[in-house]
């Protein structure tokens, strides 16, 4: 991603969050999720999609008389932007303000464990690769 990505609004990351559930929507399907009782209007959504894809956040194609939309770029990719933005790209300043800032029960702490020790085992294989081209 560079760095001319906009960063998205509060109701963008919000919208962003319904695309990369649904992988695609119409406005209809995005409101559906973004506002299940009605609290938002269709017209809301409609012109936060328009103005998304001015920005850049968003692409349409169309079906009929709807327009579908998609994100530009993936949740993974906005996490990434926003880690290199934040915290200067550092993952354990990332971690570290997450468990002095958020209580975490011990389930959660067991399954991140559990992600370290599977990323410390993949970065251990690509090492190894890496020697054995040598």
């Amino acid at each position: 991603m560079t760095s001319k990505t906009p960063t998205p609004s509060e109701r963008e990351i919000q919208i962003l969050k319904a695309l990369w559930r649904l992988g695609e929507a119409s406005v209809r399907e995005a409101l559906d999720v973004l506002a299940p009782n009605g609290e938002l209007a269709f017209n809301t959504v409609q012109t936060q999609l328009r103005i998304m894809e001015d920005k850049g956040l968003v692409t349409h194609r169309e079906s009929g008389r709807t327009f579908i939309y998609r994100a530009l770029y993936t949740r993974e990719e906005e996490s990434s932007r926003f880690l290199d933005k934040v915290f200067d790209g550092a993952v354990q300043d990332l971690v570290l303000t997450l468990l002095k800032s958020k209580k975490i029960d011990a389930e959660e702490l067991d399954a991140l464990e559990k992600l370290i020790s599977d990323s410390k085992q993949t970065a251990g294989v690509k090492k190894n690769k890496r020697k054995a081209k040598k």
